[in-house]
């Protein structure tokens, strides 16, 4: 099989059947089935050469009352063969949680956990020992290995928290289970794009078990800057938290979701005042 047919299939599903079967398990316990997931089928994703797009109204969609949850990739019950994953880039779920509601304790493993919170304030409890508050601003990453438990609640009473969840398959397995959370300068992405993890640990952000790259833009209109590709290989996901932007010539619009590959570089244009997360990842694992 060559590179590209690789890349493809891996884009479709066919190379991480067992990686997210392995989810699927984990979430089948009767405390995960209390988040109940009964999600909407969402459409087919457009797969091209080396891009695929991922319209915001396309994706898997669960709403609870308590947890208002959106997955570009197949999650839980939510399973869709044309979207296991891109790359190693397994899971981003876009959640709302309302007050005083959360997820119970439920356990992880061999998984790169990055949270991103975009309002409210998201109480964290793991075994550990951390317990922790993350706020706008802040970044946690918990490197999972060979096995943690965590709890995350809404804070507030009298008001919503929202944040990303991500998920990164490592190339390290069973590492010793490992928290960090930093909070970031936001007015270091203005205009410009902010780094907010790496595989280093001495660079800018948090750190994690894989070789890929994380950051935060946030634009005024017209604002164009060009992104290199920090590893040969690896490929490019776009989210637009906010406004429109073009990736080369192709539009984006709010919470929009957008992979490239087979690339060295693209050019980013907001064409409003716009937020986005660039995520670099590799395409193999």
């Amino acid at each position: 099989m060559n590179r590209k047919d690789f890349i493809r299939k891996s884009l479709l599903g066919t190379s991480a059947i067992i990686t997210g079967s392995a989810i699927a398990k984990e979430l089948s316990t009767s405390e995960a089935e209390t988040i109940g997931f009964n999600h909407i089928q969402n459409t087919n994703s457009k797969i091209m050469e080396n891009i695929v797009l991922h319209k915001a109204n396309t994706r898997g969609h669960a709403n609870h009352g308590w947890l208002n949850s959106y997955h570009t990739f197949s999650f839980a019950n939510y399973h869709n063969p044309e979207r296991m994953n891109f790359g190693v880039l397994r899971v981003l779920n876009d959640d709302t949680v309302a007050p005083g509601m959360g997820f119970g304790t439920h356990p992880h493993a061999n998984m790169e956990i990055i949270s991103i919170p975009l309002e409210g304030d998201l109480e964290h409890q793991d075994s550990m020992g951390n317990k922790t508050v993350i706020k706008k601003g802040d970044i946690q990453i918990m490197s999972a290995g060979t096995g943690v438990q965590h709890s995350e609640y809404n804070k507030n009473s009298d008001k919503e928290v929202k944040f990303l969840q991500i998920w990164v398959i490592p190339n390290k397995k069973n590492v010793t289970p490992r928290y960090d959370q930093i909070t970031l300068n936001e007015e270091e992405r203005h205009n410009q794009l902010q780094q907010i993890v790496s595989p280093n640990p001495e660079d800018s952000g948090v750190s994690i078990h894989q070789d890929a790259w994380f950051h935060l833009g946030k634009f005024d209109k017209n604002i164009e800057l060009p992104y290199t590709i920090k590893k040969k290989g690896n490929g490019l996901y776009v989210f637009v938290l906010k406004g429109d932007i073009a990736i080369n010539d192709q539009k984006l619009n709010t919470r929009d979701g957008f992979g490239i590959w087979n690339t060295d570089s693209v050019n980013i244009k907001a064409t409003s005042d716009a937020e986005f997360l660039l995520m670099e990842v590799p395409m193999e694992f």
